[in-house]
């Protein structure tokens, strides 16, 4: 598998392989889930939350679906395999008609994407602005990233530039630019070959000053511990709390199905995380080359749209 394809493949198997304990924020109550059924692939079932820290937002959902976040990975995958290039136009277009009223999507809205449709819904597409989002950090801002940058073939600067035209679609807000841009600068330093750990460090300068202190703390933890990480950062859906987290993982987990697993257990908006994450893991993995495919067949086998990613990755 290319890195590219993998890179893709790996946001959005990550994202559907978290949906059955998305938003739950208890990681005793996710070991115990563990122990009993396992942890990925599951579908979502209410009594997992009852009783403690958590929001069930997918009830209408079952396993090897995806959240809101992996609808707009796949969504940006796809407009890039139609249009050959980013039109920002003729994406809001299609985010409009996707996640609007009689679109495709059936599932929970987070606030970023409600506040754009409701910018976007009552204007010709003439009209449609540049910044259509919400002014807000959280991680609807990285969902579209992965096909982004591994469809970019331009300079680093060039990347940074479109990166926050597509953000601001979603998300006008300068923190969720910063981290959109250093995630990005990570992910498309780790296709071009350079080793996981220097691709973090070198994607800080992208951070801005809210964002890196964070980053530099969590890059210093010496082991993985996720479920301590996000105890310390936050388990919430803003970008501040889960990059540290993603970082962190993507730091020193040994492999694909590690990462994901560890994220799934620092519980909250794992599946916010999951995007960035397992595009920066799975790239990483497939550079090394240490099997055909960096994500597990399993894993593959049980994500509902793989054929349409497939088809859309071959595409690009």
């Amino acid at each position: 598998m290319n890195p590219g394809t993998a890179a893709i493949l790996g946001a959005l198997v990550a994202d559907s392989a978290t949906l059955g304990l998305h938003w739950l924020y208890d990681p005793v109550r996710i070991a115990e889930i563990e122990a009993k059924k396992g942890l990925v692939f599951l579908s979502p079932d209410a009594a997992d939350y009852a009783g403690t820290k958590g929001y069930f937002a997918h009830g209408g959902k079952v396993a090897g679906e995806s959240t809101g976040y992996g609808e707009v990975c796949l969504l940006m995958l796809q407009h890039l395999a139609k249009h050959g290039e980013f039109k920002r136009t003729e994406y809001q277009i299609e985010y409009r008609g996707h996640f609007g009223p009689g679109g495709a999507f059936v599932g929970y809205v987070d606030s970023p994407t409600r506040l754009t449709l409701r910018t976007l819904l009552p204007l010709e597409p003439t009209a449609f602005p540049a910044a259509s989002g919400a002014d807000d950090d959280q991680f609807a801002a990285l969902a579209a990233l992965p096909p982004v940058v591994v469809t970019h073939s331009e300079t680093l600067e060039v990347l940074m530039e479109r990166v926050e035209e597509v953000v601001r679609i979603t998300n006008n807000n300068a923190l969720a630019v910063a981290a959109a841009q250093c995630s990005a600068a990570a992910l498309f330093e780790v296709l071009r070959g350079t080793p996981i750990a220097q691709a973090l460090v070198g994607a800080l300068p992208f951070a801005g000053n809210t964002l890196r202190p964070l980053l530099e703390q969590a890059l210093a933890v010496p082991t993985l511990d996720s479920v301590v990480v996000a105890a310390r950062f936050g388990r919430a859906c803003h970008v501040s709390e889960g990059l540290p987290v993603v970082f962190h993982i993507a730091q020193h987990a040994p492999d694909y199905r590690s990462a994901i697993e560890a994220n799934i257990r620092a519980a909250g908006d794992n599946c916010g995380r999951a995007i960035m994450l397992g595009a920066i893991v799975a790239a990483h993995m497939a550079k090394r080359g240490d099997s055909a495919s960096p994500i597990p067949l399993q894993w593959l086998a049980r994500y509902r749209k793989l054929a349409a990613a497939a088809d859309a990755c071959a595409a690009i």
